[in-house]
């Protein structure tokens, strides 16, 4: 008997206890922890981007991604023989058109850091990078979204407004973000991570992103043969060789 207390007891030390979240920093913690060891270092997706008109219409395009965890995204825009996309590297955005390199520009890519980085690198770093953001870490609540429990970090009941990040209750997985946008910054634009589909690997990802600026769609991103845990060539994401190296990790349909 005393033995199966003492093991009981240490089993209970041993699980999350998501009730003493008490902060932001806390469920950033909790979100590493859940998932250390455990996450996908390599991603690709094939994703279907639309965007939808002011005049009622949209339009699409093929976007070929690979992505390195954490904090670097490689994606090739269809037609992908005309070389143009984007590349995520080393804290910095890197565009290109006909294969040549357009701008150069810092950047702390908050979607990279809450879907995927923050499971994979230490949570100082994470918390570093956060910061940009200007979100409240202290202020953390509870509440519903999409008929499951979530976390809310940076805003009260009501405000829709104040930059926050919201975080499924039970997997510990992003699931929207809200900052301020536009020129004046009195936009509200707001990202959806929904869909999510759990990998063999470990690890999960979302496969419906939504962006909302002032609660109209604005863009949707659908992801299709979705594949993890593949070998990737390291000069994908050196800016220098974005047109020369072999992508091998896509096939164009």
């Amino acid at each position: 008997m005393k033995i199966f207390k003492i093991s009981f007891l240490l089993f209970i030390l041993a699980l999350p206890s998501l009730a003493k979240i008490r902060s932001g920093e806390e469920l950033i913690t909790a979100m590493h922890d859940k998932y250390d060891g455990k996450w996908y270092k390599t991603l690709t997706f094939q994703q279907q981007t639309i965007n939808y008109l002011a005049d009622g219409t949209s339009n699409s395009t093929m976007w070929y991604e690979a992505m390195s965890v954490p904090g670097r995204l490689r994606i090739d825009i269809a037609p992908v023989e005309n070389k143009g996309g984007m590349l995520f590297s080393d804290g910095k955005l890197f565009s290109f058109r006909d294969g040549k390199q357009t701008a150069e520009r810092p950047l702390m890519h908050p979607l990279l850091l809450l879907g995927f980085d923050v499971y994979a690198q230490p949570v100082k770093k994470t918390l570093e990078q956060l910061a940009s953001l200007n979100i409240k870490m202290s202020i953390l609540r509870t509440g519903k979204w999409q008929g499951k429990a979530v976390y809310i970090v940076g805003a009260n009941p009501g405000d829709l407004t104040s930059p926050q990040f919201w975080i499924d209750k039970k997997e510990l997985l992003f699931v929207r973000l809200l900052v301020p946008g536009g020129a004046n910054k009195k936009s509200t634009n707001e990202t959806q991570f929904n869909k999510y589909v759990k990998m063999k690997g470990g690890g999960w990802v979302a496969a419906e992103v939504q962006f909302i600026v002032n609660g109209k769609l604005s863009t949707s991103e659908v992801y299709s043969d979705i594949r993890t845990g593949i070998e990737l060539n390291e000069d994908l994401w050196n800016p220098a060789k974005w047109a020369s190296v072999e992508r091998k990790h896509f096939v164009v349909k």
